[in-house]
């Protein structure tokens, strides 16, 4: 199983599919569009922040059963683990309690922990991190358009996304879980240019051969 990791708008979801039909194995998608939590934890995150985490772990948890039983090299587009990074930083902004989030990353824990004498591994075979500048994330979630994460509408989105996307190099650097590689998104603008995409599948490729040497 392979997992993609990234802040909002460094195109993973882009990367997923085109890692599926690379490998010709099934993308596994955040939910979004029909997440009935995400519009109202926008509007009021202090309220819904917790309830927001708990549908995704939910979700996450779901996908990965999934994922693992039904083929090789599997990708989902968002690592399960990087959640707590988001509500950490909830937290820190004075929109979630930090009871809220250790309670939260203790569940996370018990969840991800293999019983003894059980066959149930549930992390990733790799992770792949999506690096992009603050700029690229603004203008990215510009252009995806999605009503509720625009700072046109919401100004007090800007700093949370500028902190959001100095935490991941931190949280890469941390992150233990599994073999991992990250990849240049404004080096390597793979969405838009087909030499750059063949050359992130290039390296990912080469990843995956020193993974299951």
């Amino acid at each position: 199983m392979i997992v993609l990791s990234g802040t909002i708008g460094a195109g993973k979801t882009s990367l997923t599919e085109m890692l599926a039909d690379h490998l010709e194995s099934k993308a596994f998608y955040e939910s979004v569009e029909d997440n009935p939590i995400l519009p109202l934890f926008y509007d009021n995150p202090k309220k819904y922040g917790f309830l927001l985490q708990i549908y995704f772990l939910n979700k996450r948890l779901a996908q990965i059963k999934v994922a693992q039983s039904s083929g090789k090299n599997n990708i989902l587009d968002r690592s399960i683990y990087e959640d707590a990074l988001l509500f950490q930083l909830t937290a820190d902004l004075d929109r979630a309690t930090q009871t809220e989030v250790d309670i939260y990353k203790s569940l996370v824990d018990n969840m991800m922990a293999d019983i003894a004498g059980v066959a149930d591994i549930k992390n990733p075979d790799l992770l792949i991190h999506v690096r992009v500048s603050f700029e690229t994330m603004l203008d990215r979630i510009e252009k995806r358009g999605r009503s509720f994460e625009q700072i046109a509408g919401n100004p007090g989105l800007y700093d949370y996304y500028k902190e959001l996307n100095k935490r991941y190099d931190a949280w890469f650097e941390a992150y233990d879980r599994s073999p991992k590689v990250q990849i240049d998104g404004d080096q390597f603008d793979f969405v838009m240019d087909d030499h750059a995409r063949d050359q992130v599948l290039n390296m990912i490729d080469a990843k995956l051969l020193e993974v299951n040497a």
